[in-house]
């Protein structure tokens, strides 16, 4: 079940690797859209601006445990591509020791501040209640959020995207049906929508790992594999950390735009959120390019192939930017069609607030082909340290348009936030990019070149 990508067509491949990635993020924001929907159209505009007032702080926490579980698998790319298996299990037991302290540390710290968390981000005290108690439950779910991307994270690196694509379907289901039980039924409220999200990340989670136990043999630990080496936990800190921080540091500056659009009431609160639920799924599909380009590049890195590398990011970015395009037509022209799945017809101003944000962030769209999947190759080359910086420019202009231009033009100066923080990380990490090719094809040069005179 585990595919070799150093063979073949990479276009094939990295297409084929991607679909079920892609389908499996759209899965995943389907159910998010259905649960922000049924808290809209059930629990009303309140109660969603409750659920999403939050959202940057979770892609903050959230971010760091899925981009440090990503980094993770990086070596175990790497090692499974150069057929280094017993090397490619030490790194899978290190993932998970380091991934299990990262559980426990993370959940403490982020339950035990929640309200200062949401008072940070200004939350309006008409939505706090709702939005502390989404929050907290949403902390406390973080282990099986850890799990589930740990192990996925895994399967990918060893060519198999199907599997962590199965068993979210399967979880997708279950958190719809929980969320009509929660909310609906049993009427929790906000915090059923939370319970009905963790529950299901909770089946996932352990169903994949079930699932390796039984029938990927080549994952199986050895006793011998399994000592502490502290060269082996540097290693993984150092892949896994920046690519963890550049999720959080991104978040930093969603979380400065998201407070400074709090303070502009409950209406743009509910409109931004309802766009950013439409802006999440729609970026699905550069998420898994994204990801199909770094394993790619990751195993031929391992297998020495500089020319699959390179025809491997281009390939990537042609596809991205495609997408992109085609995707901002869609917003521009459907945005405020789209954002009725969370709101009704008769909330004219919220809709208005929706459609805004999404026709702005139209014209933009195609910038993140070209900034996911540059990023991604940075970190799949091992060149992880320097893909954060990505993150710091992204912080650096949406912290800047939030302090100098929403005081003076409000709600329009946040619907340009993102596209700036966007344009801005693809004038770092395009140049960045190519130079980190270059410096791998003038490593394996040097190689080949010592191997010959040997």
């Amino acid at each position: 079940m585990t595919k070799d990508m150093t063979e073949g067509n990479a276009l094939r491949l990295i297409l084929k690797f991607a679909l079920p990635l892609l389908i499996g993020n759209l899965l995943q924001q389907t159910y998010n859209l259905i649960d922000a929907s049924i808290v809209g159209r059930f629990l009303g505009t309140d109660a969603l601006a409750g659920v999403g007032a939050s959202s940057s702080v979770q892609f903050l926490v959230l971010g760091f445990c899925m981009g440090t579980c990503n980094g993770f698998a990086v070596p175990v790319a790497r090692d499974f591509g150069a057929g280094q298996y017993e090397r490619m299990r030490r790194d899978i037991f290190h993932a998970l020791l380091l991934t299990a302290g990262a559980a426990v540390l993370v959940t403490t710290v982020c339950a035990l501040l929640c309200p200062q968390i949401l008072h940070l981000l200004s939350t309006p005290d008409d939505i706090f209640d709702n939005a502390y108690s989404y929050l907290l439950i949403i902390f406390l779910g973080i282990p099986f959020t850890l799990l589930y991307n740990l192990l996925s994270s895994i399967l990918r690196a060893v060519g198999d995207s199907r599997t962590p694509f199965m068993f979210l379907a399967f979880s997708a289901g279950l958190n719809i049906l929980l969320d009509l039980i929660c909310i609906i039924v049993l009427g929790w409220g906000c915090a059923g929508a939370a319970i009905a999200t963790i529950t299901a990340q909770a089946v996932s989670g352990v169903s994949c790992l079930i699932f390796m136990i039984r029938k990927f043999p080549l994952l199986h630990l050895r006793r011998e594999e399994c000592q502490v080496r502290w060269a082996c936990i540097k290693e993984m800190l150092i892949m896994g950390l920046p690519m963890g921080l550049q999720f959080s540091i991104t978040a930093i500056g969603s979380m400065v735009m998201q407070s400074a659009n709090n303070g502009l009431g409950s209406i743009y609160v509910s409109g931004f959120t309802a766009g950013m639920r439409i802006k999440q799924f729609v970026m699905c599909p550069f998420d898994a390019i994204a990801t199909a380009v770094s394993v790619f590049c990751g195993q031929n890195l391992g297998a020495c192939k500089m020319d699959r590398i390179k025809k491997g990011l281009a390939e990537g970015i042609a596809i991205g930017v495609s997408y992109g395009i085609l995707a901002g037509f869609v917003l521009i022209f459907a945005g405020r069609t789209l954002s009725m799945l969370f709101i009704s017809s008769d909330m004219t101003v919220v809709l208005d607030a929706a459609a805004k944000y999404l026709r702005c962030m139209g014209f933009f769209f195609w910038s993140l082909g070209i900034l996911n999947v540059c990023r991604m190759c940075t970190q799949g080359l091992g060149f992880s340290g320097r893909a954060v910086f990505s993150g710091v420019t992204e912080m650096i202009a949406r912290i800047f348009v939030s302090f100098v231009f929403v005081g003076k033009y409000g709600y329009t100066a946040i619907c340009f936030a993102d596209q700036t923080a966007w344009i801005s990380a693809c004038l770092y990490i395009v140049p960045t990019c190519l130079l980190c090719v270059r410096k791998i094809a003038e490593r394996m040069e040097a190689y080949q070149q010592g191997m010959q005179q040997t």
